[in-house]
């Protein structure tokens, strides 16, 4: 396990003898992001409790204190097709996305993923002398590893939430801390099971995605296996931002009910998820539940990845275990019947559930415990006031 950075032990000091509110500008484009930044400012808070927070992002962010300048769902285009069709608005939202910052004048802009745009915003600020944290990496080990060179060049302070990140900053000569991942600080926060009575019936949950598009792609092809398990319930975890006729409209006629704002609580009930890939691999995984990893994209976007991408899995899960733990369908692959054969043995074979069981405690531990988002929120407030009693 990598040691994990240990963010200020001389905070409670500096906390005594520095009163003044501290200005932070954060971005993340995505509802991950979302999840982690809120818990960031929940921390930071705690060490900076007149903290003024000005953000893109989304209702968590905005519940912990954020003023919201902008929601992911109206920054979510995915694929290079659907950047390209979108790139006047995309061009738009990062001038008013500068001109923002500049009025604001923030002590800090704290950076979560969403590559494309936010390196585009360091970049800016950099020139600016701005100072640029990065809180949790774009994934540059998969794709696009050019970007190295401008994270070296415009980010003055990287933290990472997955050991082999660590690694991979290493060798490329950049200063980053390993704070542990803040999905183990996010989980143990789930409240209570969805009201849906399943008896002696396993649960499926259906997990398609939080972007329209990727719905689109995966939802239908998750929904044929639903005749080939009539002794199991389903139901279908949904995002807030994405209205309930949706669902129903690429639903076909099933009657399957869409639970929103409590994916972890279904997926703790569940015997075992259809997830399409991203970070609700992970959270599947930490939660427990057996799970076949989906994913289905435009195809010129996933032509253009597959010459692209540099690892051997698309799973989150995967890549950390650094071998296959759960079993990943991707583009033509992803059929009802390969779905089907998955899922039979994640539903009824003891022996493959118990092996991924073995598999998740060993994940666990690679993430390195509990603890991430106070962690880092440690290390930005003291870089900030280091920044501050420097300038």
């Amino acid at each position: 396990m990598e040691k994990l950075a240990s963010g200020s032990q001389q905070i409670g000091n500096i906390t005594k003898y520095f009163r003044t509110a501290m200005k932070y500008y954060l971005i993340a484009g995505e509802a991950s992001g979302d999840l982690h930044a809120s818990n960031l400012i929940r921390e930071l808070k705690v060490l900076d409790a007149n903290a003024r927070i000005r953000a893109w992002g989304g209702d968590l962010m905005q519940a912990q204190g954020a003023e919201l300048v902008k929601h992911y769902r109206d920054l979510a285009f995915m694929g290079f097709a659907e950047v390209l069709a979108n790139l006047r608005v995309i061009l738009g939202n990062l001038r008013f996305c500068k001109q923002d910052i500049l009025s604001f004048n923030p002590d800090a802009v704290i950076l979560i993923d969403y590559p494309g745009f936010n390196l585009r915003i360091a970049k800016f600020l950099h020139k600016h002398n701005i100072p640029v944290i990065y809180y949790i990496s774009p994934q540059v080990w998969a794709w696009k590893q050019s970007r190295v060179r401008t994270i070296r060049k415009v980010v003055d302070k990287m933290l990472v939430i997955l050991p082999f990140e660590k690694d991979f900053y290493d060798r490329h000569g950049i200063k980053v801390e390993f704070v542990g991942h803040p999905l183990l600080d996010a989980l143990p926060e789930i409240s209570s099971e969805p009201e849906m009575e399943t008896g002696d019936h396993p649960l499926i949950a259906l997990l398609p995605g939080s972007r329209k598009q990727e719905i689109k792609a995966v939802l239908p092809i998750m929904l044929k296996i639903i005749p080939r398990f009539p002794e199991a319930n389903f139901a279908i975890a949904g995002v807030s931002s994405i209205d309930d006729e949706f669902y129903q409209n690429i639903s076909n006629g099933y009657s399957i009910p869409v639970f929103k704002g409590q994916t972890y609580d279904l997926l703790r009930k569940a015997s075992a998820a259809l997830v399409t890939s991203g970070t609700a691999t992970l959270e599947t995984a930490l939660i427990g539940t057996p799970e076949v990893v989906c994913y289905k994209g435009g195809t010129i976007s996933y032509l253009i990845a597959r010459r692209l991408v540099k690892v051997k899995y698309i799973s989150l899960v995967n890549l950390i275990v650094n071998r296959e733990v759960v079993k990943e369908l991707i583009q033509h692959e992803l059929t009802a019947d390969a779905i089907e054969d998955e899922l039979r043995l994640l539903l009824y074979d003891n022996i493959h559930r118990a092996k991924v069981s073995e598999a998740y405690a060993e994940l666990c531990r690679l993430l390195g415990g509990p603890g991430a988002s106070k962690r880092a929120a440690g290390i930005v407030f003291e870089y900030i006031i280091g920044a501050v009693n420097k300038g």
